[in-house]
């Protein structure tokens, strides 16, 4: 993996494993200690975008707020896509019980990871996301669990893009959750972290009562 991501792996149930994606200017200790506490017990597994904007990392290129560089985006998405394949062999992990969990910038190519390559994540928490670009029309994302959390008061991501991203994942076949807090801004509040943990738990219990 020398040529894959700077990156984070803490060991737990193989099984149920967080792909933790942070936001612009993050990095791959952002969102551990969030990780640990929204998914007592699970794997982490938190990379560090490559693309630098003024210094700050990003997982992928942009021309100017709310306007992604989409070439990149697609190039970006793929070779996250395939770490995260080489990761789960490397590790011991179950790729199929994989989750993502991505803010802002990570949530964008946690939905592109959707849209590109499905299947690669088992599940996800998409927390101010928007539409990247228009789905495949013959996506099939099979009932995987994801939740979209958008805030009224967001500067960056208007709440109709986050609506939208839930409208066409919920069209592809994906079993969503919109949450909407209208006095929140782009960043995380209490009500987002305890709707994540409690959609964490039910997928977990949704996992242990399907036959394997």
């Amino acid at each position: 993996m020398s040529e894959g991501f700077t990156h984070v792996f803490e060991p737990g149930d193989p099984a149920r494993t967080l792909l933790l994606l942070h936001g612009t200017g993050g990095d791959e200790n952002d969102l551990v200690s969030l990780g640990r506490q929204l998914a007592p017990g699970a794997g982490i597994l938190s990379p560090r975008g490559k693309v630098l904007e003024n210094g700050m990392p990003r997982f992928f290129r942009r021309l100017a707020v709310g306007e992604l560089d989409i070439p990149d985006l697609l190039v970006r998405t793929d070779e996250l896509a395939d770490w995260v394949t080489t990761a789960a062999g490397d590790y011991g992990f179950d790729p199929a019980g994989l989750i993502g969990l991505g803010l802002s910038n990570g949530a964008n190519i946690a939905a592109s990871l959707l849209f590109r390559r499905p299947g690669t994540l088992g599940a996800a928490a998409l927390l101010r996301p928007m539409l990247p670009y228009p789905p495949p029309e013959d996506l099939d994302l099979q009932g995987a669990p994801v939740l979209v959390a958008s805030g009224g008061q967001d500067q960056f991501v208007p709440a109709g893009e986050s609506e939208e991203l839930a409208r066409q994942l919920e069209a592809h076949g994906a079993k969503v959750e919109f949450i909407f807090d209208p006095g929140a801004g782009h960043g995380l509040t209490q009500e987002d972290l305890k709707a994540t943990f409690r959609w964490l738990e039910e997928i977990k219990s949704a996992s242990v009562e399907e036959p394997r």
